[in-house]
């Protein structure tokens, strides 16, 4: 009896495998070839998350290329230079075709830049090549209540861009040196990773946005197409034929993950202090 029931066993197995290699040959997908779908959704206000998953599907040799979805308004200005330049690094070694959402601007399209291929839907909001520093002047309430601050430092200028008081016009200048200086990175960035002048990126490089169609006829995006469209692109690209095997690993954020894990990083970033940003703000 019981080995009537491991020979039935076997054989159940051996017609699942049968059946499942015949769906592959079907659909024509090689067997362990497979496209990752990396999402980088919200703003950008860390990168370590984004690098691993990134760097484990460069490593991954049945990642054959990757999907970049990029559905962001940007963010802190260090961490979208860190994506990017992993993104320029693994672009050596696999295809990347950039996906864009609804909106892909300011940091958002910093870290997309690099890739292989940008496909933008006709109505995503991208561009917005500039640099952002918002500084809250509390001087009028805190005179109102009564309540002053009293400042011990070491140089003149190290209380700049303290919200208890106003900008002087030494300490404007000092900051819009910095301001300009890493607005020329993200021009020169830009101008690296789409191949193009940099002084046609610098004539558009004044923080407007542009939708998708705009973008591509400013050449800042190859083609127009969703998210199917950009899988399939890097199939071919990959050299894949048939249908492609998508793999992910980021889940998306639901009522489930909050209850699990609590409130993302991304949403518990509420700007404090003073920070440079490659930011779109509506």
């Amino acid at each position: 009896m019981k080995k009537a029931f491991l020979i039935f066993l076997f054989l159940f197995l051996f017609l699942i495998v049968l059946s499942l290699i015949f769906t592959l040959m079907q659909k024509n997908v090689t067997l362990g070839d497979k496209i990752a779908l990396l999402r980088v959704e919200g703003p950008i206000f860390d990168s370590k998350d984004t690098i691993d998953e990134l760097k484990g599907y460069v490593k991954d040799s049945s990642i054959k290329a990757i999907v970049l979805r990029v559905d962001s308004p940007g963010g802190a200005v260090a961490p979208s230079q860190e994506i990017y330049e992993e993104v320029r690094k693994a672009v050596v070694q696999k295809k990347i075709v950039v996906s864009m959402g609804s909106v892909a601007a300011s940091g958002g399209y910093y870290i997309a830049a690099p890739a292989s291929r940008i496909i933008a839907n006709p109505g995503t909001l991208t561009g917005s090549i500039g640099v952002i520093m918002e500084i809250p002047n509390l001087e009028g309430l805190m005179n109102k209540i009564g309540v002053k601050t009293e400042v011990i430092k070491s140089g003149r200028h190290k209380d700049i861009a303290s919200v208890f008081r106003g900008i002087g016009k030494e300490e404007r200048e000092i900051l819009q040196n910095v301001l300009d200086n890493v607005h020329e990175q993200f021009i020169t960035a830009v101008a690296e990773g789409r191949r193009m002048l940099r002084d046609d990126i610098k004539k558009i490089a004044d923080g407007r946005v542009f939708t998708g169609e705009q973008a591509l006829k400013a050449g800042l995006v190859d083609e127009l197409g969703n998210l199917e469209d950009a899988i399939k692109v890097a199939a071919s690209l990959a050299g894949i034929k048939g249908e492609p095997v998508v793999v992910t690993k980021k889940e998306k954020l639901s009522v489930i993950n909050l209850l699990r894990e609590g409130v993302p990083k991304e949403l518990k970033e509420i700007f404090p202090g003073v920070k440079l940003k490659y930011l779109f703000v509506p």
